[in-house]
């Protein structure tokens, strides 16, 4: 609705001027009438639809998704007063516990509950959807306010989505079978003839790609679920997973296989990071990257990586 295409109801001013008054005080007072006339029009004859949703919003929103204001508990979510965030099913350790997000256990759990408390929303007003990783960094409306699910932050994927502030600094890792000839890689190029796999749609994916460049096509699969089940039943010699998962997997899922590496960086020399995911546009994105760069100045991001993620301390460095 344009402004001209609503209706607008003013009532104009009441004046009172002399019965006889001298041609200069008419004058005087017809622009006086005329000046109140356009303060009125300024100040009461607003669209009510705009003054509303700037009220319903708590702040106003711009394409680029920056906000002027942050207004605790009050943000232009999906549903008012509600955080709906997402994640896909299962909901793999150590990022999550028991594939049950909401339980608040698990690295990205906690933090998606420390985000919200940031932003104003305490736990029993977060609201988990589920979510396939494809789904979530696609185009395309979301039904979700933020997703965090592992997702690299990159210039590709922010031609779709919005992304956070990253919470997480990455790396991968791959992981063999011990008894495999993969097992004894000590860099990417004694990797070059294995028979290696990865997640859809993953930097991991990127990284067997464009760093290891197997002599033979990846194995893709549509969750890392089914790659593990692939590894174990060695129809692939190694798959790449990010690093705190590849130390879940071999201590708890797959505990025949090892860590064999990790990569320094993600393909391209550029540090990786995982990002939380927002519609393209979305007005609250400027809201929850301040959330989450509050979380990483106090410390808190540091303590929970400390709480739920393995330590990297026995995987090598693949040059």
């Amino acid at each position: 609705m344009t402004w001209t295409d609503r209706p607008v109801h003013c009532q104009s001013p009441a004046m009172s001027l002399a019965e006889k008054p001298s041609r200069a005080a008419a004058r005087t007072s017809l622009r006086t009438a005329a000046f109140v006339l356009v303060l009125a029009a300024a100040a009461g004859c607003a669209p009510q639809e705009d003054a509303d949703s700037a009220k319903a919003s708590g702040a106003s929103g711009t394409a680029s998704g920056a906000q002027a204001s942050c207004t605790k508990g009050h943000l232009a979510t999906r549903t008012a007063g509600r955080l709906t965030v997402g994640t896909d099913k299962p909901a793999y350790a150590p990022w999550f516990q028991d594939d049950a997000p909401a339980n608040g256990k698990g690295f990205e759990s906690a933090v998606a509950y420390a985000v919200a408390d940031r932003l104003g929303y305490p736990a029993g007003d977060v609201v988990w959807q589920t979510v396939p990783f494809n789904s979530a960094v696609t185009p395309g409306e979301k039904k979700f306010d933020f997703d965090i699910n592992q997702v690299s932050v990159s210039d590709e994927r922010r031609r779709a989505v919005d992304f956070s502030s990253g919470y997480y600094d990455v790396r991968q890792a791959v992981i063999a079978l011990k008894d495999s000839p993969a097992a004894k890689a000590r860099t990417a190029a004694d990797l070059k003839k294995a028979r290696l796999g990865a997640q859809v749609g993953t930097t991991s994916l990127d990284v067997v790609n464009d760093v290891i460049k197997p002599e033979k096509p990846a194995a893709v699969f549509q969750k890392n679920d089914f790659a593990k089940t692939a590894l174990k039943n060695g129809q692939v010699d190694a798959i790449v997973v990010d690093l705190p998962t590849a130390f879940y997997i071999t201590s708890t899922e797959v505990p025949e296989a090892k860590v064999v590496g990790q990569f320094e960086a993600a393909a391209g020399g550029r540090a990786e990071q995982f990002g939380l995911v927002l519609d393209k546009g979305s007005r609250i994105t400027g809201c929850v990257s301040a959330a989450v760069d509050g979380l990483r100045k106090d410390g808190t991001l540091a303590r929970l990586e400390k709480k739920w993620l393995s330590e990297a301390v026995d995987a090598p460095v693949l040059k």
